[in-house]
């Protein structure tokens, strides 16, 4: 057995090279400096237009030049797929999908919620160095030559998102705080947050009445200047980077590197990245050090295209009927689960067939299309419902393969689901079989013995990886089968889970369950009930006061143990509420089960993906995301809970949070994230995710990580500004969603290397701000726990320094501020700390910077924080008026306004991953803290 599955696991290597990074979806490869494989796909929703696919070429071929010159000669585009929406009309020229999909995309071409949305973006989960999840483009940016005054050339803004994406880097502007107060120089000067320092430009205020804007020079409010300034910068650099700031600049041709990187600017690259240049950070990618540089003036070869276009749905049922599927009732929750699947879950026009196996494999239903409830019934009569003999994976996979080859000519684009409880040594047999299919495998690996070779069938198609632990009832592993829907990226189609909750009831004792159904879904809705033992009193009310008692459900007498309901028409919107009594002398197991579809096709409902893994950082720990959207848009203020469970180990519940601390990279942006500290050993784990809202009014905001617009330029001395942004496009959006509840379903197999329960520090402060009160600075921040993000840390080390790289590099040998009094809150929770400035007289242009490092119980110490800056800085004088003369054609003007000088205290804030120190007098300044 050893043997075999060592050939079977360098089979898998070998095949599985140029899949790397299938876990995340994406498949692109670098092949000799190129890469292979990139994957752009059209949202199905997008009206057919030839020319998103002749811009999308063009856009590439162009930005594989550009990102050859960008990168030094060293990498370049050299092969991309283009996944044309099944709506399209048929084309000679169009193949059939493999294992690509629309939900596996790196390139996302799709219409925003919003109108004049059309702000490229890279959604990225992670920190520093972690691709991003994928790029989106809107049809108008693709179509519309006019944004090219906007945003630049569209090679060039997609090499600026492919470095998001690809190499985990960040933008080097800032929307929040685009002035800072700077010592790169002798004295303090306010400059604009730019990549490298010194970025030519000017100050403008648009002063704007309905449509009509008038730009004036930028007021000092105290604090920068006035909140509205905009940096205006000269369309004629004498420099050349930076990608991540000024893309639209044609004498861009480069990322700023160590000697061009400005550390002091705060942006999200120097709070991600530790104050690293993008240039720097890119250097250390696994592309960097499998590439060399090309002796050549531009790439090797031009970027090839192959267009293939989305099919009908086929999918093979391939499910584990040997002997060890009649313990634990897995047979029973089989059927249950995977009728749940076919009457609710599985989109109309879906064609499915039905396999079984054990020892050899049968057919028990040839692939038929799902055209209505009758179908989907027949299908339902064909699920096993005996378990017994041996386990042989390799000869259910082949079967379904067959089924599907039979109807359709073909495999491409197909699917499995291949459902098993048990270990089988001759899966290295059909490995090469699923490798050429071209088709997905999506694996549900039932209870703790299940192969632990099994997910490499769905990491070397591209397939879902899922897990189910052992249950009293079936929601468990009804939950999982919820997670495999269609990847064409029809969200209309696509069933939604509401609800999905199991608990155990004593004798007489009641179960009361409200299942909020909202305004954007109601479209084939269905409760279920289920119990272990025997059956309760239940009834369910809708929002009008109508009761649905248990004669008005569906109990098949194969499927003795579940109560089902379907709503007909569109179900009402409002509070459902489910009252189940166990009226069995003995505790048993209930749950509630509610799906639903979106309500319009043309208004996307809110929605939940959540899913965990292995943060590329210190530790390597587990970081579980679930992100909260209606369209592309976040949902922010939501609750979201996270049950992780493991056979044999107690169930873990995490609130996430979207707060910006911790695990959670960027706050408000939707993502919510938490740390999952409490690994009991190697094995399979798996994730449920509970988002809900209550009757408020739900906030809306954009995506971060947007290439930057550009709002106005100035050349010659003329000032030409850009039609304003509309209002809402850098504020947050408020929507009436109701209440919402929304349930996703992921796993993950971990590998502790023998640590059964690894140790973790405290996570590191990324939000440390400082400011003045009078003469007292305030630091405040978000506590860390005592591991990661979880409990509470034992005490702080805070240090600082009129240095900001001395701090961030030498942090212990910084001047330490008396913290001693300080007792650390619980994770989560708002710290803040005062240091009252005594004697001390400090000159204008003085610069202190702050880090602070959490220690645990164990003296576990955190990583550095990022760096908060103090400034004493009194602005320049007013200056003769300025005068600006634009065209009439621009929205220019002649500005003259005058500047009013104010003494002000300019307190900013530096995030970074670093170090900190005060500035000495006589070897030492002193301070009083207070709390």
């Amino acid at each position: 057995r050893e043997q075999v599955m060592g050939v079977f696991r360098s089979l898998i290597f070998l095949l599985s090279f140029r899949l790397l990074h299938v876990a995340k979806g994406s498949t692109v490869w670098l092949n000799k400096n190129g890469y292979e494989d990139l994957v752009v796909a059209i949202n199905p929703q997008v009206p057919e237009d030839a020319n998103i696919i002749l811009n999308v070429m063009n856009m590439i071929k162009n930005a594989s030049n550009y990102l050859f010159e960008m990168t030094k000669h060293r990498f370049f585009f050299k092969s991309v797929k283009i996944i044309i929406p099944k709506t399209w009309k048929k084309n000679i020229n169009y193949s059939r999908l493999k294992t690509e999909s629309y939900d596996k995309a790196d390139v996302i071409i799709a219409d925003p919620y919003i109108k004049h949305g059309d702000d490229p973006y890279t959604l990225q989960y992670g920190g520093c160095k972690e691709k991003g999840r994928y790029i989106h483009f809107t049809p108008n940016f693709l179509l519309n030559d006019k944004l090219a005054n906007v945003y630049g050339e569209k090679g060039r803004v997609f090499v600026h998102e492919w470095a998001h994406y690809r190499w985990g880097v960040f933008d080097e502007y800032s929307s929040d705080m685009p002035f800072y107060v700077s010592r790169n120089s002798k004295a303090a000067s306010v400059e604009a947050t730019s990549c490298p320092a010194g970025v030519a430009g000017i100050p403008v205020f648009q002063d704007c009445s309905g449509d009509k804007c008038e730009p004036r020079s930028c007021r000092y409010d105290g604090q920068l200047y006035e909140k509205g300034c905009m940096f205006i910068p000269d369309i004629r650099q004498n420099i050349p980077c930076s990608v991540m700031y000024l893309q639209y600049v044609l004498s861009v041709v480069e990322f700023c590197d160590k000697n061009t990187h400005n550390s002091e600017a705060p942006n999200m690259q120097n709070k991600m990245c530790n104050h690293k240049s993008t240039w720097e950070v890119i250097m250390e990618s696994d592309d960097f050090r499998n590439s060399t540089v090309v002796n050549a003036s531009a790439p090797p070869s031009e970027t090839t295209f192959r267009l293939l276009q989305t099919q009908d749905r086929a999918v093979a049922l391939v499910l584990d009927v040997s002997g060890s599927m009649s313990m634990h009732d897995r047979i029973r929750h089989l059927r249950s689960a995977a009728e749940a699947f076919l009457l609710h879950i599985i989109e109309i026009g879906s064609w499915v067939a039905i396999v079984t196996f054990d020892s050899d494999a049968s057919e028990k239903a040839p692939l038929q299309q799902i055209t209505d409830d009758a179908a989907r019934q027949r299908l339902v009569q064909c699920l096993p419902v005996i378990a017994s003999g041996k386990t042989n994976i390799c000869a259910g996979i082949r079967k379904g393969l067959k089924l599907i080859a039979d109807k359709m000519n073909t495999t491409y684009g197909s699917e499995i689901v291949l459902l098993t409880d048990g270990e089988d040594s001759g899966i290295a047999t059909c490995l090469d079989l699923v490798k050429q299919s071209g088709a997905k495998i999506h694996t549900i690996a039932l209870g703790p013995l299940a192969a632990k070779e099994l997910e490499e069938f769905s990491t070397l198609t591209g397939g879902l990886k899922l897990y189910a632990v052992d249950g009293a009832v079936h929601n468990k592993l009804t939950m999982t089968f919820s997670a495999i829907t269609s990847g064409s990226g029809d969200i209309s189609e696509q069933s939604i889970q509401l609800e999905s909750k199991e608990l155990l009831v004593q004798h007489s004792g009641w179960m009361n369950t409200t299942v909020p159904v909202d305004k954007t879904v109601g479209n084939d809705t269905f409760f279920s009930v289920a119990w272990s033992l025997s059956q309760p009193f239940f009834f369910l009310r809708d929002p009008k006061g109508k009761e649905h008692g248990s004669s008005d459900f569906t109990i098949d007498n194969s499927n003795p143990n579940t109560a089902r309901l379907s709503i007909s028409g569109t179900a009402e919107v409002g509070d459902w509420q489910f009252s189940i009594k166990n009226l069995h002398t003995a505790t048993q197991a209930i749950s509630v089960t509610a799906t639903s579809r979106a309500a319009y096709s043309d208004v996307p409902p809110v929605n939940i993906a959540a899913h965990m893994n292995r943060a590329n950082r210190a530790f390597n720990p587990v970081v579980v995301y679930a992100e909260v959207s209606q369209g592309f848009l976040p949902v922010l203020g939501a609750t979201v809970i996270a049950t992780i469970e493991k056979d044999g180990a107690a169930a873990v519940t995490l609130e996430l949070l979207d707060n910006g601390a911790g695990a959670d990279t960027m706050k408000n942006d939707g993502i919510y994230s938490r740390y999952f500290t409490s690994l009991q050993g190697t094995g399979r784990y798996s994730l449920k995710v509970n988002a809900h809202g209550r009757n408020t009014t739900t906030r809306l905001s954009l995506k971060r990580n947007r290439a930057l617009s550009l709002l106005g330029y100035r050349e010659n001395g003329k000032i030409y500004m850009n039609a304003p942004r509309p209002k809402f496009a850098d504020k947050e959006i408020k929507v009436k969603l109701g209440s919402f509840s929304r349930i996703s379903t992921s796993s993950l197999v971990v590998n502790t290397g023998g640590d059964s329960a690894p140790i973790y520090p405290p996570c590191k402060v990324t939000d440390l701000h400082a400011h003045i009160e009078n003469k007292t600075i305030v630091l405040s921040w978000t506590a860390p726990g005592g591991d990661l993000d979880n409990g509470k840390a034992d005490h702080y080390i805070i240090k600082s320094s009129g240095n900001l790289l001395d701090l961030r590099n030498h942090f212990d040998h910084a001047t330490s501020v008396n913290s001693s009094n300080l007792i650390p809150k619980e994770a989560g929770r708002e710290e803040s700390f005062k240091i009252k400035l005594e004697n001390v007289i400090i000159k204008n242009d003085t610069v202190i910077y702050f880090a602070i490092r959490a220690v645990d119980d164990t003296n576990l110490i955190s990583e550095v924080s990022n760096i908060a800056q103090t400034t004493w800085f009194v602005p320049p004088k007013a200056s003769v008026p300025l005068e600006y003369d634009g065209n009439n054609e621009g929205a220019d003007s002649t500005v003259i306004v005058a500047i009013v000088a104010v003494c002000v205290t300019v307190v900013c804030t530096i995030v970074s991953s670093t170090l900190c120190v005060l500035q000495k007098r006589k070897g030492r300044v002193d301070f009083e803290t207070m709390q």
